[in-house]
């Protein structure tokens, strides 16, 4: 059997902490409005920029000047479920977001909480009933009706050889009355990405 010398094995325990610890992490901050693209998946301002043109497109079609002359005033719309049927993970809740602050800055919609967002509120009214004043507390059955919803998916369609690969992102959003069933509008977006990734060489 190969035996190491001590002195050998000894030297290589000192050293390897020290050789460890070359390794450092690099932290810059940056504007939160930059683009940077590092793995060429779905990121921030890929959710941010659909969310933007989706949203403005939605609100220059006729729907919301004949809900609007309907009603008498601005159509109320709740967000539904966005469901991701990519090949990656992306998080639809920050999309989700994105979407509703678009549609609320716009001042062209009412817009009421969702399903989660409703519960809570519904829980608070239920405390109230028990602990707040008569003259404080908000009474049930006094909530928002939405006219519409919007929904939607999120797809991927990927084409790799080799290192090579291009991803086309595909994003379908409809808005459905919710009296009639009817879509009012149904909007699309694509994204495409071409990502290539160098060997590694050893």
């Amino acid at each position: 059997m190969f035996k190491f010398p001590l002195l050998s094995v000894c030297t290589a325990f000192l050293l390897f902490p020290a050789l460890t610890g070359c390794a450092s992490t690099e932290v810059k901050r940056m504007d939160v409005g930059e683009v940077k693209d590092i793995s060429g998946r779905w990121n921030d301002t890929d959710s941010r920029l659909v969310a933007e043109e989706m949203i403005k497109d939605c609100l220059s079609r006729p729907w919301l000047a004949n809900a609007t002359s309907s009603k008498g005033k601005s159509p109320t719309v709740i967000i539904g479920t966005v469901r991701n049927q990519s090949s990656e993970h992306i998080a639809t809740d920050t999309f989700v977001e994105d979407l509703q602050r678009e549609l609320l800055n716009s001042g062209k919609v009412e817009f009421v909480a969702s399903k989660n967002e409703r519960g809570e509120v519904r829980d608070e009214r239920l405390d109230q009933d028990t602990n707040s004043s008569e003259e404080t507390r908000k009474e049930h059955g006094q909530e928002l009706g939405a006219d519409f919803m919007l929904s939607g998916i999120i797809s991927t369609i990927t084409d790799q050889e080799g290192g090579q690969s291009v991803v086309l992102y595909q994003t379908n959003l409809k808005l459905l009355n919710m009296k009639s069933n009817q879509i009012a509008w149904n909007g699309q977006k694509k994204i495409k990405k071409f990502v290539k990734r160098a060997k590694a060489s050893w």
